[in-house]
């Protein structure tokens, strides 16, 4: 059996697929594969193990309906189209439960940075400006006791509300679509309302999947519903923040600050305005980089493959979401 890998993926799955007697053959090259890339690199393999690239449209499934899986090295599937997948016969399969830790800690990582201008502070010293300084000079906020706003209380954001209610002691709200009752009783976390989770939170971190609900939903009417001292915060997907309502949401004093590991688009351009606010930061979608992290990935991603290629039931599918 045959598996191609869209990038050099983590050495635990690769390791599982080789000693199992499958041939991977990974795309080595520091470029994005073209659609015909991909049609070409697929046409003989059994499987693809996708780790990143272009989006997994119709018009390359087309030619790829003899892969018995596409295994995705994420939890995320929005860049596949599932409902194509569905019908052409593809299985697709994704990777959760293993990166809740590791993203909920670049969450808090985040929203610490943007609490005391961390990022801004750090170029401060590289520009030669850490000379006289006063009181009341480039000061953050402090984030005891205030309040976090969670929507998408699933793995991630339970992780993320438990580090900051034990670090800080922080009063835990979130939105939504089904009440969380273990967080609740866990945590004395809240259930509102996203009006009320927008006019309450001072951080508001996001933890949700994009789909077209949530595409676009942080805009500029959610913006002006914020505290003016508000933090946000996204870890999740870019798609979900309007950028450029958000750089006018924090020019215009709307919010506080923003904390992002995902932009809208990717990668974000070295010339725009939000890498040098002072109270922005924002990392290159490193949420689950951590090699612990990314071996498990890689391992279930592998599991995945391994179970379609064996004709058994795979453990992660999501086809079935398309229709969510």
């Amino acid at each position: 059996m045959k598996v191609f890998t869209t990038r050099v993926i983590p050495e635990e799955g690769l390791l599982l697929l080789q000693r199992a007697g499958v041939t991977v053959k990974q795309w080595t090259e520091r470029k994005e594969l073209t659609l015909e890339d991909m049609i070409e690199q697929c046409k003989d393999q059994d499987a693809l193990f996708y780790a990143g690239g272009r989006h997994i449209d119709r018009p390359f499934m087309e030619h790829a309906r003899h892969l018995k899986v596409i295994s995705l090295l994420s939890v995320g599937y929005d860049n596949v189209d599932l409902k194509a997948a569905t019908e052409l016969g593809i299985q697709i399969t994704n990777t959760p439960g293993v990166l809740s830790n590791a993203t909920a800690d670049t969450a808090f990582l985040l929203m610490q940075a943007v609490a005391r201008k961390a990022f801004y502070q750090h170029k401060r010293i590289l520009n030669g400006d850490w000379g006289f300084s006063t009181p009341t000079a480039n000061l953050g906020i402090d984030i005891e006791g205030k309040t976090l706003g969670i929507w998408g209380l699933g793995n991630i954001g339970t992780v993320m509300a438990k580090r900051c209610k034990a670090a800080f002691d922080m009063k835990i709200l979130y939105c939504n679509r089904h009440r969380n009752k273990a967080a609740e009783k866990e945590l004395g976390a809240t259930f509102v309302s996203f009006d009320e989770l927008l006019a309450q939170s001072d951080v508001l971190s996001v933890h949700t999947s994009l789909t077209p609900e949530t595409k676009d939903k942080f805009n500029l009417e959610a913006f002006r519903k914020m505290k003016p001292t508000a933090i946000f915060i996204n870890a999740a997907r870019g798609g979900i923040h309007n950028e450029t309502d958000l750089l006018f949401a924090l020019q215009d004093g709307l919010i506080w600050g923003a904390g992002l590991d995902v932009t809208n688009p990717e990668p974000m351009q070295p010339d725009n305005p939000l890498l040098n606010m002072p109270t922005v930061a924002i990392l290159p979608h490193i949420g689950s980089a951590t090699v612990e992290t990314r071996n498990a990935m890689s391992r279930i991603a592998a599991e995945n493959v391994l179970a379609a290629l064996e004709g058994r039931p795979v453990p992660n599918p999501v086809n079935h979401l398309y229709s969510l």
